[in-house]
């Protein structure tokens, strides 16, 4: 009587190892990696960092300069990078434009900021 084999993964089946979760797939990687640049800069993670502990969860570039002591200019300038970067909402209300986090990274952005 022939002896029963052990059944074999089929060739395409990707290999895996014990206690191995899901690899981080290529793009989830990039997009992560862009958004590490974008804040990778110590303004930029208190400018973060403002917003996502702001009341509303929303400032204006006034509010950034008086919390950071920094020059308008050079606030805007930090707003517009991580606003193009999809990192930040722009928000126009009359006169005034608040910023917000993104709500799809909202997540990933309060993780950083533990």
């Amino acid at each position: 009587m022939p002896v029963p084999q052990p059944a074999r993964s089929a060739p395409s089946d990707p290999p895996s190892a014990a206690g191995v979760r899901e690899v981080l797939s290529r793009e989830r990687a990039e997009s992560t990696a862009a958004v590490l640049r974008v804040v990778s800069d110590p303004t930029r993670l208190q400018i973060l960092s403002l917003v996502h502990t702001a009341d509303d969860g929303r400032v204006r570039v006034v509010d950034l300069t008086r919390a950071l002591g920094l020059r308008q200019p050079t606030v805007s300038h930090h707003v517009k990078v991580m606003t193009e970067a999809g990192v930040l909402t722009r928000e126009p209300t009359g006169r005034e434009v608040w910023y917000g986090i993104e709500p799809t990274r909202l997540s990933a952005i309060a993780d950083l900021l533990r």
